[in-house]
């Protein structure tokens, strides 16, 4: 590791963690910085687009411990 690299690191980990996490993703952000844009907006139509569909009764939800108890079962499995 250079020592630029190693400076930059000890200083990093004296960081609060909210300062730790909000630097990680501005160096993630680097590689991709178009991707989470794009991606919050795919979300955000599915998400409506699921909303709707329960609104207008075309699908109907599970419940929650019904939802748990699945998961649970391929857990184990």
């Amino acid at each position: 590791m250079s020592m630029a690299l190693e400076e930059v690191t000890r200083e990093a980990i004296q960081l609060p963690r909210h300062q730790r996490l909000a630097l990680a993703r501005i160096l993630m952000d680097l590689d991709d910085p178009g991707s989470d844009a794009d991606v919050e907006a795919a979300w955000d139509a599915e998400i409506q687009a699921r909303v709707r569909a329960v609104r207008e009764g075309r699908v109907e939800g599970i419940p929650y411990e019904q939802v748990l108890g699945g998961i649970d079962q391929r857990l184990k499995s």
